[in-house]
């Protein structure tokens, strides 16, 4: 549906590309259908800062935001035929940088950005596929501003459940054309951007000035927490056989690897020791298993034991450390874990599995993430316990 509503939005960028139409200039951003909204205060300071506009369109309020505040702000649409008229009519601005991407590709390419704003675009992509992406793209303490439908002119309201529907764009002098929306009720909006690491500030009703007009959107203000959270783990008992786990942490020159588990959390490489096995021999089998990278029991340093409980089961998880490995980390079949990516240690992305969390915590007491307690046991000093 995606793939479809980029067609469309070229459609639309070539159909005013041929009619000519001229692009008035702002000198605010206009978040809603009236005139008198909210401006650009709603992003704060923005001198300097690197500034990421999402389906910028004509790119309008991205080339304001550049001349006015000295942003350095990249402006993204889906949409060659829209990016070139932003092209064509803003050639050398200073500071403003026009991308033709998808925003999820972008995103997981780009530095990461001080401020991300939207006007209108978040609802045409899905959010379980855009929210991981924005969470990890704007730097801790970043803020986020959006705007969604949230009633269309007709009067048809939101959702709650994250699934698209069709609505009409309609082409001034042109035929009317059939896009697909994630329409979601405020508080579904709400959730999803909790679950994926944001904190929501406020949220403010935007209606259509025409009496007879029934649109009507929500603009979101949100910011990522200048600490990482972590996800609690399931209360569901483990198996006996499996109270005891590693999780390992590789450190190489592109940053930390973490995978996706299905659940949605981001985690180290690691699992459940199996009889007869050695710590060791565990770290380099899940590894593989895993990730597809090979190492040797010898270049594994285990840092410690880590000890908790959840519904009553004391949870053992030794912390290790692989200092030299072979090949390219890769999603492995009938794995629970993939999408395997470097990430640097100042730019971790939220979500992180407790255990995880608990084990980074205890080899980099300096990296900010906050977790539940957990007793760790350095192996280098059997007689020493130290909260994390």
């Amino acid at each position: 549906m995606e793939r479809q509503t980029r067609l469309i939005w070229e459609a639309y960028g070539e159909h005013h590309l041929r009619q000519g139409t001229p692009l008035t200039e702002v000198d605010r951003i206009t978040w809603g259908p009236a005139a008198n909204g909210p401006g650009d205060d709603l992003l704060g300071d923005l001198s300097g800062l690197r500034v990421l506009d999402i389906g910028c369109g004509p790119a309008r309020h991205a080339a304001h935001l550049a001349r006015t505040y000295g942003s350095h702000v990249d402006a993204v649409d889906a949409s060659l035929s829209q990016i070139e008229r932003a092209r064509a009519r803003y050639p050398d601005v200073p500071g403003l940088r026009l991308v033709h991407a998808d925003a999820v590709d972008h995103l997981g390419t780009a530095a990461p950005y001080d401020v991300i704003y939207s006007l209108s675009t978040f609802h045409f992509l899905d959010p379980h596929r855009l929210l991981p992406a924005l969470a990890t793209a704007l730097k801790p303490g970043g803020r986020l501003c959006f705007t969604v439908l949230h009633t269309n002119s007709v009067g048809d309201g939101p959702t709650s459940t994250v699934t698209p529907r069709p609505e009409i764009l309609r082409l001034a002098g042109g035929d009317d054309l059939t896009v697909h929306m994630w329409v979601l009720t405020p508080e579904l909006w709400e959730d999803l951007l909790v679950q994926y690491g944001f904190r929501v500030q406020g949220v403010t009703v935007l209606d259509a000035p025409e009496e007879n007009n029934h649109a009507s959107y929500r603009l979101f203000q949100a910011h990522r927490p200048a600490r990482i959270t972590a996800r609690p783990r399931t209360a569901k008992p483990p198996a006996a056989h499996a109270a005891v786990g590693v999780g390992a942490a590789l450190l190489g020159p592109r940053g930390l690897l973490l995978g996706r588990h299905r659940l949605g959390t981001r985690e180290l490489p690691g699992g459940t020791v199996e009889p007869g096995e050695s710590l060791q021999q565990a770290v380099v089998r899940e590894l593989a298993e895993e990730t597809g990278l090979y190492a040797d029991p010898a270049d594994v340093r285990v840092l410690g034991m880590l000890l908790d409980q959840v519904g009553g089961v004391v949870r053992i998880t030794f912390g290790a450390l692989v200092t030299r490995w072979r090949g390219e980390p890769a999603d492995q079949p009938g794995e629970s874990v993939g999408d395997w990516r470097w990430w640097p240690l100042d730019a971790l992305p939220p979500d992180l599995f407790e255990c995880s969390a608990q084990i980074l915590t205890a080899w980099r007491p300096d990296l900010p993430i906050d977790h539940a307690p957990a007793h760790f046991i350095p192996l280098n000093d059997p007689n020493t316990t130290a909260p994390v």
